[in-house]
């Protein structure tokens, strides 16, 4: 329900419908909506932590929930792929190089789309969790990007393009369709998630190759 509504509109009414409970049972599980809130990133974020957990499940203090997330992104949500080659002069393979750049992005999407829609869902309605996962969180992932492929074409290793920006958000989208959001499209093509994986970073990382390089 948070991801089909957001935070905002998603209902407890909502959720006890699609759970078949009633309104007063579900409070047995959870004391609040932000409670529940919570209970959904956690899971989220590792389904087997929820063993253990004392219910009705309490309201949290200021701050808990976006430390679980903190937690995450600390562990799972970082790209020493990019940071590395960032570091490092272009090498004599640069397309391969582009193409474990791309790999590492789509398979950080891959494996926690359901958490990044559940994120993208309700940034709108938390503003600490904009801060976090906008603001400090794609932003600066999308900026490590824009600046590798800048370094990569003012060195010739990759073809310039007309805009930068253009370029990395046109990867960025490439790769969260293909790995996130085709799961949802409401007509989606049956497809080998490997062999779409495969076929999106040969794609791109021919797209950027120089001209008269082999493909």
């Amino acid at each position: 329900m948070f991801i089909e509504k957001g935070y905002r509109r998603a209902l407890m009414t909502d959720v006890g419908a699609r759970l078949e409970l009633s309104h007063a049972l579900l409070y047995r599980y959870v004391e609040s909506k932000e409670a529940l809130f919570e209970l959904a990133l956690r899971y989220a974020v590792d389904p087997d932590s929820m063993s253990g957990i004392e219910v009705p499940l309490p309201t949290p203090p200021p701050g808990q929930t976006l430390e679980i997330l903190k937690g995450w992104g600390r562990g799972s949500a970082s790209f020493p792929v990019l940071s590395g080659a960032l570091a490092s002069p272009p090498p004599t393979d640069v397309a391969g190089e582009l193409a474990a750049v791309v790999e590492e992005r789509y398979l950080f999407m891959e494996r926690n789309r359901r958490l990044l829609a559940l994120i993208e869902s309700s940034v709108l309605d938390i503003p600490d969790l904009y801060a976090f996962y906008i603001t400090k969180g794609r932003r600066r992932q999308v900026r490590q990007l824009a600046d590798y492929l800048e370094s990569r074409m003012a060195s010739g290793a990759l073809r310039r393009v007309s805009d930068v920006d253009v370029a990395t958000r046109f990867i960025v989208e490439s790769v969260a369709w293909f790995a996130w959001h085709r799961k949802a499209d409401p007509d989606p093509s049956p497809m080998d998630d490997a062999q779409a994986r495969q076929t999106v970073v040969e794609l791109l990382v021919a797209a950027f190759a120089p001209e008269g390089s082999p493909s």
